[in-house]
C-alpha cells in the first residue's frame, strides 16, 4: 500500500512538472495590408529535425511546446506569398506564451517589419530584431526565385539628407544580415525614402514612431 501511494505521489508529481514546463505558441495570420485576419492552411514543425509537426485550418493557431526546440510555422493562402515565423522557447512572456504573428502579403505589396529595432538616431540593428530578420531567411531559403526590397523611411523632423542617409544605412545593415546568413546579395534590393513618406500625420511621438519603419516588398516570388 505504503509502496502505491509513493507511486501515485510520483505520477502527479511528474503531472504536475510537465505542465509547469509547458510553453503556448500563439498567433494571427493577417493580410499585411488590412492588417485582417486570414483563414489560411498552416503547419509547423520543430526544427531542426521536424520530429513533431501539426496542422491548422484557421486564421489563428496555438499549440503546446516543450523543451528547448525552435519551431517554423507556415502559412499558405491563394493569391498571398506564403509566410513564415519562427517560434523559440526562450523568448516566452510571463505567462509562458511566445506570441508570433504571420503577416501575408501579396506581390508587390509591402509589409511593415514590425519587430524591426534600432538604436534612436543610429543605423545599428538591436539583437531583439535577428529572430524577425531570421524569418525572412527562412522564407527567401524556402522560396529561392524570390527577390525582395528593403524600404527604408524615418519620420521627417531634422535634416532632411541626414534622415534619407539614415534610412539608407538602415536597409542596408539589414540586407548584411540577411546577406550574411548565405542569402544572395542580388535578391535583396534596397531603397531609401528618408522622411519623404510618412504613415501617420502630426509632429507627436506616437506618429513620429510610426513613420519610422523598415518595409519588405516582394519583387518576384
Amino acid at each position: 500500500m505504503k509502496f502505491h501511494i509513493f507511486f501515485v505521489a510520483l505520477t502527479i508529481s511528474a503531472v504536475a512538472v510537465a505542465q509547469e514546463k509547458e510553453i503556448l505558441a500563439e498567433g494571427k495570420v493577417l493580410d499585411g495590408f488590412t492588417k485582417k485576419g486570414i483563414k489560411a492552411r498552416i503547419f509547423y514543425k520543430s526544427i531542426p529535425t521536424g520530429s513533431i509537426t501539426g496542422r491548422f485550418n484557421d486564421s489563428t493557431f496555438s499549440f503546446p511546446i516543450f523543451g528547448s526546440s525552435k519551431y517554423m510555422i507556415t502559412a499558405t493562402v491563394d493569391g498571398y506569398i506564403e509566410g513564415t515565423a519562427i517560434v523559440d522557447p526562450k523568448t516566452m512572456d510571463a505567462n509562458r506564451k511566445v506570441i508570433r504573428d504571420i503577416i501575408l502579403t501579396k506581390k508587390g505589396e509591402s509589409i511593415v517589419l514590425d519587430h524591426l529595432i534600432f538604436a534612436q538616431g543610429k543605423a545599428t540593428i538591436s539583437p531583439e530584431s535577428f529572430p524577425s530578420l531570421d524569418e525572412v531567411v527562412v522564407m527567401l531559403q524556402e522560396h529561392p526565385t524570390m527577390v525582395i526590397q528593403l524600404e527604408g523611411h524615418t519620420d521627417n523632423a531634422g535634416n532632411a539628407k541626414l534622415n534619407m542617409e539614415l534610412s539608407q544605412d538602415r536597409v542596408e545593415n539589414v540586407k548584411k544580415y540577411i546577406v550574411s546568413k548565405k542569402i544572395d546579395k542580388d535578391r535583396v534590393k534596397t531603397k531609401a525614402f528618408g522622411g519623404t513618406q510618412p504613415v501617420a500625420q502630426g509632429a507627436s511621438m506616437e506618429a513620429r514612431a510610426k513613420n519610422r519603419r523598415v518595409e519588405m516588398r516582394i519583387l518576384k516570388d
